[in-house]
């Protein structure tokens, strides 16, 4: 196997939070599925930025705010670059991925589906891409189709054409958040176009973990948020294809999406802005930018190998360790895996096993993980989440085994 070849304990000491110590003992930081950590470089431009140019962006002809304005589009140039877009204005600020998947069920969902139409779902969608389109079933009486799942948390395909025959929209996930399994994007793309219908991509456990390439995938939409790659909350990104957004109806009204307003109607903005009412995130567009300066500087090859030979390691390490006391939900394969483990252990209740696993500053998620009908495809309420970065090392993952151990001792296994 390939090593990367990071450093990583350069890397982790650039995370100001992952030098802190509780208890006289270091953190160990396993939830970046939920929310990543933050380098000084993307610390520093915000505060740079709030400290020397925050200003109103596109909206005044002064020296500061024309400075704002041109640090808030360089984070959209930079966006576009990291995912290959062909243009600047297909890229759409919004709060987070859930807005952005709302607004593509909202805005495209409502112009463009009606009843009986069909939207293709796949078995392990978080919620932010499932309940957009159940509001649909209730308002226009849309039909959800659903492909399942093999035993080892893989797309089963098998039956993809069937149920994509005749659909409107195929909306799936490039990384599950809770099996950490990669679907292949570009042929559910080309599944779904040879159906003809559009290819909603939800990359929020993708995006901070791989190359990303919108024009190879040949996608209709992205979806993500900038907190789970290093960069800030309250900031989120849209990518579609400029012809499908042109041709949709705006998702809020207000100041900035308009180009001009009367008594008697109004005229929407030219893209990006038609879909950007209210002043936006300032701050954290310039936050988002430096993330994937620091990202671009590790190399998205780099942190994908790196997370590999992380996942290889805590597979082979947690079986060995505790072989069927442990149950990890998901591929064993990291070759179509991420390094984000759902796991069952000893019949230790998932919320239990956190706390015990936070004695040993450990720190890892338990519940459903915003994904029920998923829990419930598995069989379970709840799962305990580890999931690494490129932050973390083999270390974290031997320190993880020898707090399970401690939990062992605690519940008298």
């Amino acid at each position: 196997m390939t090593h990367s070849s990071l450093d990583i304990a350069a890397v982790k000491a650039q995370f100001p939070l992952l030098q802190r110590e509780l208890n006289g003992s270091p953190l160990v930081y396993l939830d970046s599925a939920n929310t990543s950590q933050k380098p000084r470089t993307v610390i520093d431009a915000m505060t740079q930025f709030m400290e020397h140019s925050y200003a109103p962006i596109n909206r005044s002809a002064y020296q500061l705010a024309a400075e704002a304005t041109d640090q808030f589009e360089g984070a959209r140039t930079k966006v576009r670059r990291f995912i290959n877009a062909r243009r600047d204005h297909e890229v759409v600020f919004t709060k987070n991925a859930t807005e952005s998947l709302n607004l593509v069920a909202y805005s495209w969902g409502r112009a463009n589906l009606a009843a009986g139409d069909v939207v293709v779902l796949t078995e392990m969608e978080h919620h932010a891409n499932i309940v957009p389109w159940h509001m649909l079933v209730q308002e226009k009486g849309i039909e959800l189709r659903w492909v399942p799942l093999t035993d080892d948390g893989q797309l089963d395909l098998t039956d993809l054409s069937t149920l994509l025959d005749g659909a409107k929209a195929f909306s799936f996930t490039a990384m599950s958040n809770v099996l950490g399994t990669i679907t292949p994007v570009q042929q559910l793309c080309a599944a779904a176009h040879a159906a003809g219908a559009i290819a909603i991509v939800d990359g929020c456990q993708y995006v901070p973990h791989n190359i990303t390439d919108v024009q190879a995938w040949d996608a209709d939409f992205l979806a993500f948020s900038s907190h789970k790659l290093c960069g800030p909350s309250g900031i989120g990104v849209l990518w579609g294809r400029e012809e499908l957004l042109d041709a949709m109806p705006p998702f809020l009204g207000g100041g900035n999406m308009i180009a001009d307003v009367r008594f008697d109607g109004f005229t929407t903005a030219p893209l990006p802005a038609k879909f950007e009412a209210g002043t936006p995130p300032i701050t954290e567009a310039v936050g988002l930018g430096a993330a994937l300066d620091f990202l671009n500087g590790l190399g998205m090859a780099n942190v994908r190998q790196h997370e590999m030979d992380v996942a290889a390691y805590a597979i082979s390490t947690l079986t060995e360790r505790f072989g069927d006391d442990i149950q990890l939900h998901g591929p064993c394969n990291v070759e179509v895996r991420g390094a984000t483990f759902s796991f069952a252990f000893r019949g230790i209740h998932p919320h239990d096993l956190s706390q015990v696993l936070d004695q040993r500053n450990v720190c890892v998620r338990a519940g459903h993980h915003c994904a029920k009908p998923l829990m419930r495809r598995l069989g379970v309420n709840a799962t305990a989440r580890a999931s690494f970065y490129v932050y973390n090392d083999t270390h974290d993952v031997d320190v993880l085994a020898d707090a399970l151990d401690s939990a062992t001792d605690i519940f008298g296994f």
